[in-house]
């Protein structure tokens, strides 16, 4: 905590000050109460009665609809003409070119096309050597039924979902080796989609480096960072580590560093759980000072009796301090923890507190006068202190319910 190394060297006349700005019914008291109410944390921290819930996410199924609806529509071009072009692909009439694949197989298709379509496909096809009023050329290493696919999107940009699916990794190579960005995305869409898994993740990472694919490769990492312990197990992990043990070593550095994110944003959300916690301390100290809660407060108000239910969460902690501040014996800072506790929030208040005149928290304007005897070092860590407290209040939102009564 920011303030609890402080000391408070305010004389004993000051709690006598205090007890008797309070009206205090009686109760027994169970040790077990006093709670320390700067670290129990606050049922309300969470509490969102008075937030609108947020909107459902989307399913996937409904990005995925949206997504192919962009991919649709990016073309304005009729089905009837890519019927046309898809049956002139599968028909090849007129063709001048022979495409030959891994396994020695021909596919008919048109240069003027495939130039257009793809320059890298253009420039092989200057260089290519015409025989009988053909030219010849290669596309080896993937599948025939991988090259017909690549061949036939560059002619209608149609595919068979199947076959998509089942040659995507030999069509993003395609789509990359040959300069077909249309098809790149298109791939790269059918990979995103649920096509991933923890077996083939890695080799898909791969292939998207190669690919030139980053937000294909960034979406691999989270994955493998996710699940980091199976996939690591896998075959494909084995396989990269002894071929690629660079990239092994890049992915262990992004383990680390997610893992320390994970650990900052923790702390910063217990912290600003410990900020709350004092904000609603802040608002029943005034709650209680001002309008009285339950069996204790100012004595010009007419106490309501314990059953009646508050709404300010810290309300009750902090009455069980208040009454045990009031009687404690060691009263004196550094003579008890909980009387300590009680004297950093008088001092709290006093310093998010903007009219000390007709404040009715005891002991405010009297904190606001010792402010300037403090050291510059002390000084410095309360301004932190209600920085953080005001910044954890301002960060709940005009829709959270709470009350800014100190400021």
């Amino acid at each position: 905590m920011a303030s609890s190394d402080l000391d408070y060297p305010w004389p004993s006349s000051t709690g006598e000050s205090f007890c008797g700005s309070f009206n205090i019914l009686l109760e027994e008291d169970n040790p077990a109460d006093i709670l320390p109410v700067l670290e129990v944390p606050s049922s309300s921290v969470s509490s969102k009665c008075n937030i609108p819930k947020p909107p459902s996410l989307p399913s996937k199924s409904c990005i995925r609809i949206k997504y192919s609806n962009r991919l649709s529509e990016c073309s304005s071009v009729p089905k009837e003409t890519k019927d046309t072009w898809d049956k002139l692909f599968k028909e090849g009439y007129g063709s001048d070119v022979y495409i030959i694949t891994e396994d020695k197989s021909y596919i008919l298709a048109h240069s003027s096309i495939l130039s257009v379509a793809s320059p890298v496909l253009g420039n092989i096809l200057q260089q290519s050597k015409v025989k009988n009023g053909m030219r010849y050329i290669k596309i080896p290493g993937v599948p025939y039924q991988a090259a017909y696919a690549f061949i036939r999107f560059i002619y209608s940009s149609c595919y068979e979902e199947d076959e998509m699916k089942q040659f995507v990794l030999h069509l993003l190579v395609l789509s990359h080796s040959y300069s077909v960005p249309s098809l790149k995305r298109v791939c790269i869409y059918v990979l995103e989609q649920g096509w991933l898994t923890k077996e083939n993740v890695i080799d898909v990472l791969q292939l998207a480096r190669n690919c030139d694919a980053p937000r294909l490769s960034f979406i691999c990492v989270h994955m493998i960072i996710r699940d980091f312990k199976t996939i690591t197990s896998t075959e494909g992990w084995k396989v990269m580590k002894r071929a690629n043990p660079a990239l092994e070593q890049e992915l262990l550095e992004c383990l680390v560093e997610a893992d320390s994110r994970k650990e900052d944003r923790l702390k910063r959300m217990e912290e600003k759980k410990v900020y709350l916690q004092l904000h609603e301390a802040m608002e029943a100290l005034l709650h209680i000072c001002r309008d009285g809660c339950r069996t204790i407060g100012p004595r010009d108000k007419v106490l309501k009796g314990s059953q009646v239910a508050c709404s300010f969460p810290a309300c009750k902690g902090l009455e069980t301090l208040v009454r045990h501040f009031s009687s404690c014996k060691t009263r004196v800072p550094g003579g008890c923890v909980h009387c300590k506790r009680m004297w950093q929030l008088l001092e709290l208040h006093s310093r998010l507190c903007n009219d000390p005149d007709s404040c009715k928290v005891p002991l405010c304007r009297h904190f606001k006068e010792k402010m300037q005897q403090q050291a510059k070092k002390d000084e410095a860590r309360w301004r932190l202190l209600v920085s953080k407290v005001i910044s954890a209040k301002n960060s709940l939102g005009p829709f959270s319910g709470r009350r800014s009564a100190f400021l």
